[in-house]
């Protein structure tokens, strides 16, 4: 699938929001799960519906898991809901938001705290990928995340 990045066998990032044959797509090329990250008041963007996207899961093969995430409401209770969500579902898993940079910013978080790297590794990590934390606030809060809850 194009505009993905694979975080490692686990996690592959979508940087779109997927339309219903980028849902089959996955279900097809062996996910078993996929997460959106889009808030419900993201509606204007929304190329559908998070219940309808559910459905067109479900069809696919998938489980499928509306964990909304809004970038100026960023908590490290969010962070901790989706880490305990995420690892709860069928592996490989296909996360998105409308960009990729909430789903990015959130995946390489689980994977740097579950894998003890600083947050300053994390940055430099993400940057490799080519997710950029687009605000100061943003890289911060990764940062203090990681240095906080490395080693799970």
């Amino acid at each position: 699938m194009q505009d993905t990045v694979q975080i490692n066998d686990r996690f592959t990032v979508a940087k779109f929001a997927p339309e219903a044959e980028q849902i089959r797509q996955a279900g097809q090329e062996g996910f078993r799960s996929i997460i959106n990250m889009q808030t419900d008041d993201e509606d204007k963007k929304l190329k559908m519906k998070p219940d309808e996207e559910g459905r067109l899961a479900e069809e696919a093969g998938l489980t499928y898991l509306h964990h909304p995430v809004d970038g100026q409401s960023l908590s490290n209770e969010v962070v901790d809901a989706f880490r305990r969500k995420a690892t709860e579902l069928p592996a490989p898993v296909l996360v998105h938001c409308a960009s990729g940079k909430r789903s990015g910013a959130l995946v390489m978080m689980h994977i740097a705290s579950e894998n003890g790297m600083s947050g300053e590794e994390v940055i430099e990590k993400a940057e490799e990928m080519g997710f950029e934390c687009d605000t100061p606030e943003l890289e911060s809060f990764v940062k203090d995340y990681v240095n906080n809850h490395n080693g799970g």
